[in-house]
This record gives structure tokens, C-alpha cells and sequence, in this order.
């Protein structure tokens, strides 16, 4: 009786966590649609485009903040090395922001180059600038998942969708072109900073340590090197599309990309960021680390696929009445995207399942195996045109996710049903 009544508390708090994530992402895709709404209408294909070389490069160092396997090995973390972890994690976080700051403000000279335009290079010094307030809050950000407590990542979530829209509204409609689009980026961080230290009183307890340094490194390397290649595959379209076909069409891929796959992705990630210390609190009882993964299979299941094709569905529909007539040429793109996402959250479930049980390289393995892949795919799609690098990112994942799903989850349990054996044993 006791066990069921802890497992339906766990199952209560996952079901919990979605809720308050997806409800987030609601408030964030509503808040979106309607600025989306007014960019169609207020910004041109160039001013996209200039954004969207500006947002690739934000995205790519962002994956040495809250993503560099920092923050996950302090909620994979035994209670017993936590505290130590914690302190030594601080420290980490604010050599890295202080290192990415400097690095992204160097790299916008060779990025202007590669693109052949100088517009892009304040831009991307001043979204640099962000980095240096991620150790405000990171520690606590991940105690916060570490306890279950995702309400106050949602919360920062919806707040940070709400500023960082009105924003964008405001300043396009005052003139600002890409500028309405990079700004907000900056005005959104201190929500992160405000909400973590309010709901978690965690502080440094030692002025400088490095201690167990290694530990943290191991295993956050391998994770940093998955979210490098996530970073990689999800940008190397608009990095070949804006190289070979120019700034105008990553405008409208980009335009087309976001308003149809922004949506399923923001509820994928509601998903993932709930799986990972929901199976990270049962690692070692294969019983129930099974039951909430394929629960959470199951709920994805359930919750995201009729999303993807019902949006994919519509959008001949929605796109010409929503943003206007001069966004019809991207409908075909809008739907492969959208239809790409299929396959993702599943994908993500078993990377996760893997971080969980230690299993980072086999992950980072993966990743780059499907990355080579992708990459030969939209090498050759791009000589062909934007609808062709679209339909490229589809079928890519559309053969490689499943096969990866089906794999690590059938190699994690295996792996843990054979450590469980043999602890018994001793």
C-alpha cells in the first residue's frame, strides 16, 4: 500500500510538472502568435534573416550555459556529494559566462564575414551580455529541477514569454527591424535571476573552490558535446540556407520554421525538462524507472502527436488569414517542419533516459552519428531550394529518430536489469 502511494505521488508530481511547463508554453506560443502576427506585417524577409544569423549564434553559445551538464550532474548528483557540488558549480558557471562573453563578442567579426553583412555584428555583442547573469541563478535553477519544484520554471518561462513579446511588438511597431527581435533576448534574463534566488535560498558558502572540479567536468562534457550537436542540427539548415541562398530566403525559412514547429518543440521541451529528474529519483529501482518512462512515452504520445498533425493539417488554412498573403510561399516548408517534429520527443525521452543512468557517451555517440547524417542530407537538399532543405530535415528524422528510440531504450534497461543482477548477487 505505502509503495503505491508513493508512486502515485511521483506519477501526481510529473503530471503536475507538464502541467505547469505546457501551461507555460501556451501562455508563451499564444503571446508569440500574436507577435508573430504583427512581425509579418511589420518586418521584411531581410530583417528576419539579419535575426536569424544574430538568434543561430545566441543559440549556439547558450549550450555552455544552463546546458553544459552543469546544472544536470548537480541533479544526478547522490544526496551525499551534493553540497560539495554545488559550491564548485558556482564557481564553474561564472568562468564559463565570463569565457562565452568574451569568445561570442570575438566571433561576430567572422560570422559578419561568412555572411558577407556587418549589420550583425553589434547585435551579437550586445546579446553576449546575458552570460554574465546566468551564475545569478543557475545553481538555484537546478536544485529547483533537482527538487521536483518545475512550477518555478514555468513560471519563469511565462513571464519571460510575456516581456519578452510585448517587447518585440513595441519595437517594431517604434521601428526598430531586427533590433525588435534581439533586445527582448536581453530584457528577459533578470526575470530568471528574480524568480531562482526568491525560490531557492541556496548561496555560495565558500569565497573560491574547484573542488571535485573533474567530476562535474566528466559528466557534463559529454553532455555539453549532445547539446553542442542538438544546437548544430537544429541551426545547420539556417546556416547552409543563408550561406548558399541568401538572406532573403532564411527569412522566409526561418519565418516558416517558426511559426510552424515553434509551437510542437515548446511542448516537447515541457516534456523533457519533466522527464529527466523524474526518472533520475528512481535510477536504481529498474521496476519503476521502466513505468515512468514508458508512462512518459505514452503521455507524449497522447498529447503531442495530434498537435503536430492537426497543426501541420491546417496550415494552408491559418498561414494567409492569420499572417498575411505575402507568407504563402512558405506553407509547404511550414508543413515538413512541422511534420519533422514527429519522431523528436521520443528521441529526447531516451537521450534523457540515458543522461540518467550515466550513459552520456553512448548519447554523445548517437548525436554525432545522426548529425554527420543530417548534414550530408542538407548539403545535398540545399542545391535544390528552401522546400528542398525542409523536406531533408523530414526525412532525416523521419528514418534516424525511431531507430535511436527503440535502440537506447531496449540498451538502458538491459544495462540496468544487469547492474541490479549483480548488486543482488553481491
Amino acid at each position: 500500500m505505502l509503495i503505491d502511494k508513493v508512486k502515485n505521488k511521483f506519477s501526481d508530481q510529473f503530471v503536475r510538472n507538464v502541467s505547469w511547463l505546457g501551461g507555460a508554453e501556451i501562455i508563451n506560443r499564444v503571446c508569440r502568435l500574436v507577435t508573430v502576427i504583427f512581425l509579418a506585417r511589420l518586418l521584411s524577409p531581410q530583417d528576419y534573416g539579419l535575426a536569424a544569423i544574430v538568434l543561430t549564434t545566441n543559440e549556439f553559445a547558450n549550450v555552455f550555459t544552463l546546458k553544459t551538464g552543469i546544472s544536470s550532474k548537480l541533479v544526478q548528483a547522490s544526496e551525499s556529494d551534493f553540497s560539495i557540488l554545488c559550491d564548485t558549480a558556482y564557481w564553474m558557471n561564472w568562468i564559463f559566462s565570463i569565457l562565452l562573453f568574451l569568445i561570442q563578442c570575438i566571433a561576430a567579426f567572422p560570422i559578419a564575414w561568412f555572411y558577407g553583412n556587418n549589420q550583425v555584428i553589434l547585435p551579437i555583442c550586445v546579446t553576449s551580455t546575458v552570460y554574465l547573469s546566468l551564475p545569478l541563478f543557475a545553481v538555484q535553477a537546478a536544485i529547483v529541477t533537482r527538487q521536483n519544484r518545475l512550477k518555478v520554471t514555468a513560471i519563469c518561462n511565462a513571464l519571460q514569454g510575456i516581456v519578452g513579446n510585448v517587447s518585440t511588438i513595441i519595437l517594431a511597431c517604434l521601428g526598430f527591424g531586427m533590433w525588435a527581435i534581439v533586445l527582448p533576448i536581453v530584457f528577459v534574463y533578470p526575470i530568471w535571476v528574480i524568480v531562482n534566488r526568491m525560490s531557492c535560498k541556496w548561496r555560495p558558502t565558500k569565497p573560491f573552490t574547484l573542488h571535485r572540479w573533474q567530476e562535474i567536468a566528466g559528466f557534463a562534457g559529454n553532455v555539453l558535446g549532445v547539446e553542442l550537436l542538438n544546437k548544430l542540427r537544429a541551426n545547420l539548415d539556417y546556416l547552409l540556407v543563408g550561406r548558399f541562398l541568401g538572406i532573403e530566403a532564411l527569412g522566409l525559412y526561418y519565418f516558416a520554421f517558426n511559426a510552424g514547429i515553434g509551437i510542437s518543440l515548446n511542448v516537447i521541451n515541457a516534456f523533457t525538462w519533466s522527464i529527466f529528474p523524474h526518472i533520475c529519483a528512481v535510477k536504481n529501482d529498474l521496476k519503476q524507472c521502466k513505468q515512468r518512462y514508458f508512462s512518459s512515452l505514452k503521455n507524449i504520445a497522447i498529447v503531442i502527436l495530434p498537435l503536430i498533425l492537426l497543426q501541420s493539417g491546417l496550415a494552408p488554412f491559418y498561414v494567409p488569414i492569420i499572417y498575411g498573403q505575402k507568407w504563402i510561399a512558405v506553407i509547404p516548408i511550414l508543413v515538413l517542419v512541422c511534420l519533422s517534429a514527429l519522431p523528436r520527443p521520443f528521441a529526447d525521452a531516451a537521450s534523457m533516459l540515458l543522461q540518467a543512468i550515466d550513459k552520456t557517451k553512448i548519447n554523445l555517440y548517437w548525436n554525432l552519428i545522426f548529425t554527420v547524417i543530417l548534414g550530408i542530407f542538407l548539403i545535398i537538399a540545399v542545391n535544390w531550394g528552401i522546400v528542398w532543405v525542409a523536406a531533408s530535415v523530414l526525412v532525416a528524422h523521419g528514418l534516424c529518430l525511431p531507430i535511436f528510440t527503440i535502440w537506447a531504450s531496449k540498451y538502458a534497461f538491459t544495462i540496468t536489469e544487469a547492474y541490479s543482477f549483480i548488486n543482488k548477487e553481491k
